[in-house]
């Protein structure tokens, strides 16, 4: 959230201590980021002294066009109405986005665009600069930001992804790079498109992709992108400037009209992912690209970097030192550019994947591309292209009038009502392995609440296999029987509500506390012996050694897994859900990092995969022909080393080759040195990579928390069914209430009889009552 209002609220003087004390600045870097601090900085004191140095000659500029939000203009427009008058008199506005797939063009409306070129931007601010005595040096290599540092109050540092103040103040900056896998140009046409184009085309050496906008009356920008690999096949690694543009020209003649296109110093480069510990030190702060980089796809570069500026100059005249106003910048602005660099890295993992969307039916594959970065999502979608939204929904198979999350799904003989899932939650409520009353309640309560399936915890198939004293299992008739009365309350209860029960074995993890008394710390008495693919403790000096299984311990384990299967279906369970993930027995033998095994069990993929389906065998050979089965697989150990891209895409296959009806794709908890890459729907990715690659269907977990998400993903083609966790934990009728809140009251979501009189929110306190006409003295 710009800190604009706050920005432009003084002029002419410094507003605290801090504001007083600043009087020398010196920025580097002259792009859109460094002359905006200057220009408000200066602004707001006129007596500072401010001079931004800069490289290149004033009209050297980096690409073409440039895209702003109107949450950005809003800012500049409250911070300098000056800057925004000179800024709305250049601006191109559109509203549509054209995807072009195949020969077919699909457009969508209502987004809302301005944009105007890069060059007239940076004359806009160097005329500022200039009008309110910001000293500009072009074509002057600034002097290090160390030594500037004992000269001037504040140091900026805006020079770049490149920033050699960055680089120079690793040791106090701790940044982190990450090179991308595609290969992009910055490529222009003189002449003005009418719509934000994306066109694909799949040539003989690969998918390319086109994203051009307009960004004057008569020029658009073209970034022409695709895979290191095809860049290479097609020759552009040895191509000069005119061959690149030539060839980009040829490949997107129907969108260029058979016009050409025209470079400004344009080479291929492959985007760089800039992440910074810290942004500032001493009386040095980094902005825009030196601190942070966001992917082109998104459109967030120059918006970023304004934004910084604004909240730097705002920070600066609210806080009582310079330290504490940097602190604040920083604070202020890093989980915004988190949530940005989130939505960014999605777009272009997206891309890099474009080759996988491909074949995916025309209106879900413009869809998927519009909601990529999840910013832009099923229900925004509509407010903005009703029409577009209803086609996609159509071609997905929605009953008229059913949002996607109430389109059933028939998996072998169990049809689904809908596409939610109560995800698998340990309870650690057990006693001696037994599910009591609060199972009951917990999971009929579920099931009453609408969701499609509710999933059980992981239920063990020994007493050596469970995770805590208090997990539940399924190796004795006693457990069974217990079992048996919760799935018989929820077909009587709630019909047409499935339940699925979730097999595992804790492997390594096991024989520790209740997690409220400590995650995976051992107990403090009564441990049990546990065992493993290899010798590895989960973590070293806290849980015990396992001991590695030979083939009696497989063969013992192979039979426990059957014998609770069968348990299983007498218990009447709908599915039954194999628990290959997160670090438990069969996830270890799959991931390189806990398998360590010089046998046939060990070494490569195929290796690993042996014991888990040997053990999916057995339990598909026990359990009833017409319910499904599902694996659930941990698809990223989160950990260098760990389980691939292609290692998951391997053990996937493989299952569903084996007869899985679905593979639920979760990722990590495999070991406890992990670095996941938390945000929302972070999971999803590895579920629609495997979906999309694999020729079955996936259940997508992991911060799913809103019935929008789940359209989304659903009518993306991301996901065939969608499991929640937290969220039903705080709303036990969360699907039910998704319907409430959707406006849907069909077979996909029924109240129970004895519930419908709340499918209604209750009524609150007036907020309507009549408004006062008439004063009287």
């Amino acid at each position: 959230m710009p800190p604009s209002p706050r920005s432009g609220r003084r002029s002419g003087r410094g507003g605290s201590a801090v504001a007083a004390a600043v009087r020398r600045i010196a920025v580097i870097g002259g792009g859109p980021g460094g002359l905006y601090a200057a220009a408000l900085l200066k602004r707001l004191d006129p007596r500072r002294d401010i001079t931004v140095w800069e490289r290149n000659a004033p009209d050297d500029t980096f690409g073409f066009g440039v895209v702003l939000s109107d949450e950005t203009l809003g800012g500049i427009e409250h911070a300098d109405p000056a800057v925004y008058r000179d800024l709305s008199e250049e601006f191109v506005r559109w509203d549509t986005i054209d995807i072009v797939h195949r020969g077919r063009t699909h457009t969508s409306g209502g987004h809302g665009f301005a944009a105007l070129g890069r060059r007239r931007l940076l004359e806009i601010l160097h005329a500022r600069c200039a009008s309110l005595g910001v000293r500009l040096r072009f074509r002057t290599q600034a002097p290090p930001a160390a030594e500037l540092a004992t000269r001037y109050d504040l140091v900026i540092a805006a020079d770049g992804v490149h920033s050699a103040t960055r680089e120079a103040g690793a040791d106090a900056f701790g940044p982190h790079l990450t090179t991308h896998r595609n290969r992009y140009i910055w490529l222009a046409a003189d002449f003005a498109l009418d719509a934000f184009r994306f066109e694909i085309a799949e040539t003989e050496h690969g998918v390319q992709q086109l994203h051009a906008y307009p960004f004057s009356a008569d020029a658009s920008t073209a970034i022409v992108e695709m895979r290191e690999e095809v860049w290479r096949a097609a020759g552009l690694d040895t191509a000069d400037p005119a061959e690149s543009t030539a060839h980009c020209a040829k490949t997107f003649a129907d969108a260029l009209d058979g016009r050409p296109l025209r470079t400004n110093n344009s080479s291929w480069l492959t985007f760089r992912t800039v992440v910074n510990s810290r942004w500032s030190h001493g009386n040095t702060v980094l902005i825009g690209d030196a601190a942070h980089t966001a992917h082109f796809s998104i459109g967030s570069g120059t918006k970023l970097a304004v934004e910084d500026a604004l909240a730097l100059a705002a920070c600066i005249e609210e806080q009582p030192d310079l330290p504490t106003a940097l602190a604040a910048y920083e604070t202020e602005r890093r989980p915004v550019v988190a949530s940005t660099q989130r939505a960014a890295a999605a777009s272009l993992r997206w891309f890099e994947e474009l080759a996988t969307y491909v074949d995916q039916p025309p209106r879900r594959f413009a869809f998927n591309l519009l909601t990529r970065s999840r910013r832009v999502t099923h229900d925004n979608l509509r407010l903005r292209d009703a029409s577009f939204t209803a086609a996609v929904e159509e071609e997905f198979g929605c009953p008229p009038g059913t949002p996607p999350m109430f389109t059933p799904l028939r998996l072998r003989g169990l049809e689904l009502r809908n596409r939610v899932v109560v995800s698998p939650m340990d309870m650690y409520s057990a006693v001696d392995g037994v599910p009591g009353d609060f199972h009951l309640v917990h999971l009929g309560a579920r099931a009453l609440g609408g969701a499609g399936l509710t999933m059980t915890e992981m239920v063990c198939v020994s007493p050596e296999g469970r995770i805590t004293p208090g997990c539940a299992g399924l190796y004795t008739d006693e457990q069974a029987t217990a079992w048996t009365r919760i799935t018989d309350f929820v077909h009587t209860s709630a019909p047409g509500a499935a339940i699925g029960v979730q097999l595992g074995h804790s492997g390594r993890k096991g024989s520790t506390k209740l997690m409220w008394e400590g995650i995976d710390q051992p107990l403090d008495e009564g441990n049990w012996p546990v065992s493993a693919a290899s010798p590895i403790p989960y973590a070293p000096g806290v849980n015990q050694t396992p001991r590695a299984l030979d083939r009696a311990g497989l063969d013992a384990i192979r039979e426990q897994f059957t014998a609770a299967a069968r348990r299983a279906a007498h218990c009447g369970f709908d599915l039954l859900e194999l628990h290959c993930a997160h670090g438990y027995l069969l996830s270890g033998f799959l991931s390189p990092l806990t398998n360590h095994r010089t046998d046939a069990y060990g070494g490569p993929t195929e290796n690993r995969l042996r014991f888990p389906l040997e053990v999916f065998d057995a339990v598909r050979a026990v359990w009833p022909d017409d319910r499904p089965m599902t694996v659930r697989i941990s698809a990223t150990d989160w950990a260098e080393g760990g389980t691939s891209t292609e290692d998951a895409l391997t053990v996937a296959r493989a299952f569903a080759v084996h007869g899985a009806d679905a593979i639920d794709v979760s990722t990590g908890q495999v070991v406890s040195g992990e670095r996941p890459e938390f945000g929302r729907s972070y999971q999803t990715p590895y579920a629609d990579r495997i979906r999309n690659t694999v020729d079955v269907p996936v259940i997508a977990v992991g911060a799913i928390s809103s019935w929008d998400d789940v359209n989304s993903l659903l009518l993306a083609g991301r996901a065939d069914l969608c499991a929640l966790a937290r969220p039903h934990l705080y709303d036990p009728h969360w699907t039910l209430h998704a319907a409430a809140d959707q406006g849907y009251s069909g077979t996909g979501a029924p109240w129970p009889l004895p519930y419908r009189a709340g499918s209604r929110p209750p009524p609150t306190g007036r907020t309507d009552a009549p408004k006062p006409r008439l004063t009287l003295d």
